[in-house]
């Protein structure tokens, strides 16, 4: 599986193979390549790739361009099957970021042309970069500037320089979760991981859609180590609120987070994401790195009322000839009905049901 494609191009010295990430070595040099890379993310590293095919049953590949027995080139990717939304070679798959990222004598159109390859061969229709290197002009792909954006703000240098920079209106629905007699705990033990899953099932339950496997959390805690954790939010013992979050190069990302109903009312998403900056200042991090969010939505608008600037992000997708464009995002008009009817289900009936369906998201 690991045998090259074609050189990259006519006298290139390049080649492109896939990745054998069973090798430590392999997996070893990958790391450095990705810690070195300005644009390496969480969702480039092979932990990532590992976690979400040991959670999901995905296959995880990887294209790597290699110049003079370096890496000049590395595309991480999962192979993501699913009798609902058809299979995708996704970069990365369950994440918000991914893509080629390029090196010293790197050829990106040859690794674009090696991941078609790659598409054909495993007979899968579509593929999806999430950043990176996108393709500008090549035949079957499309690129988009507009459809998601990124929030990253410094973090400050104390509690009350962080509330001080929080837009006022925000900064109000900040203290008034202050107030509450809630606690926080930090950890990645069973009870943190028991409550995270608890409350995050209800909470994209009442969004409209299927909850990720227990199994995908579980893996991403596991192979991260002290690179992951979990906050949550207890009023009265109970969970009200709680998030997974990632940490890379300084920055806290807070990736899988939700909460219950009593959540609005008692301001406790707000609280959270407060005590998490507090939490990642403590840790060292400089950054907060408030992940993707769609255009226009409802969470675009949350970020932004916390004084969060949106970035574009550039994402591409490419569609084999004669096949129709995949659509796996949940506020597609084609999706709808089936959201209002997921928001009704009973929570366990969904729980038992979104699994085996979120699997094949990506």
């Amino acid at each position: 599986m690991n045998a090259p494609f074609s050189p990259l191009g006519a006298g290139a010295r390049t080649m492109v193979r896939l990745a054998d990430l069973r090798d430590p070595d392999e997996r070893a040099a990958i790391e450095r390549f990705v810690a070195g890379h300005p644009g390496g993310t969480p969702f480039h590293r092979p932990a990532w790739l590992e976690a979400v095919a040991h959670g999901t049953g995905n296959s995880a590949l990887a294209l790597i361009g290699e110049r003079g027995g370096d890496i000049a080139a590395y595309l991480p990717l999962h192979e993501i099957r699913s009798p609902i939304f058809g299979a995708v070679l996704a970069s990365s798959g369950f994440g918000v970021g991914g893509g080629l990222l390029e090196g010293q004598g790197a050829d990106p159109e040859a690794m674009f042309a090696a991941l078609e390859e790659l598409a054909s061969r495993r007979s899968c229709p579509s593929v999806e970069l999430r950043g990176g290197t996108v393709p500008d002009q090549r035949d079957g792909w499309t690129r988009r500037t507009d459809s998601h954006c990124g929030f990253v703000i410094a973090l400050a240098a104390d509690d009350d320089a962080q509330l001080k920079a929080i837009p006022r209106k925000q900064r109000a629905e900040v203290r008034k979760g202050l107030a509450n007699d809630f606690t926080i705990d930090v950890g990645s033990g069973p009870a943190d991981r028991e409550a995270h899953h608890a409350v995050y099932a209800e909470s994209v339950r009442n969004l409209g859609t299927p909850v990720f496997p227990r199994a995908l959390f579980d893996a991403v805690l596991d192979r991260f180590g002290e690179d992951a954790d979990v906050l949550t939010v207890r009023d009265q013992g109970r969970p009200v609120a709680s998030v997974l979050s990632l940490y890379h190069r300084g920055a806290v990302m807070p990736y899988w987070g939700g909460g219950v109903w009593d959540a609005r009312r008692l301001r406790a998403n707000d609280r959270m994401y407060f005590e998490l900056m507090r939490h990642a200042r403590a840790r060292g991090c400089t950054h907060f790195d408030f992940g993707r969010s769609k255009t226009g939505s409802g969470a675009y608008h949350f970020k932004r009322n916390w004084g969060f600037e949106p970035e574009p992000l550039a994402y591409a997708s490419w569609t084999a000839p004669g096949a129709k464009p995949r659509d796996a995002d949940p506020t597609s008009a084609k999706h709808a009905l089936q959201i209002a009817v997921w928001q009704r289900l009973p929570l366990g009936l969904a729980n038992r049901l979104g699994p085996w369906i979120s699997r094949g998201l990506g």
